[in-house]
């Protein structure tokens, strides 16, 4: 498999695993990157793919106000694609405070941009 194979078989496996994908344009319409993000217990999982070369992967708290410039991570990987999602894969699920879930949803704010909005319900 080449690297281009793997980015892609990687994103298939994310999205098996609750993975909801964006991707961002620029004015002109180009996609910028390609944006996952997964709320699952008390955690959000955050990936963005810009390049083959350039990939970076987060894990923060569920109540993380912007999940694209959060102020504190829990674990971070920065690097190759493959890489990078090959390390966000072999991530453990984590347990949820008894009695919470995280979730929210993508807001649309203009034509080509989207805003997550964290929510917590007991």
């Amino acid at each position: 498999m080449n690297a281009a194979e793997v980015t892609e078989d990687r994103l298939r496996q994310l999205i098996a695993r609750g993975f909801k994908f964006v991707h961002p344009r620029d004015e002109s319409g180009a996609i910028t990157a390609i944006v996952g993000v997964r709320p699952h217990d008390n955690v959000i999982d955050v990936v963005q793919l810009r390049t083959e070369d350039d990939a970076i992967a987060l894990r923060m708290a569920g109540d993380t106000k912007d999940v694209l410039a959060p102020e504190a991570h829990s674990w971070r990987a920065e690097g190759p694609a493959p890489r990078v999602l090959d390390e966000l894969l072999s991530l453990p699920d984590v347990v949820a405070e008894e009695g919470t879930r995280t979730g929210g949803c993508w807001i649309h704010t203009d034509k080509n941009r989207a805003k997550w909005v964290p929510a917590t319900s007991q």
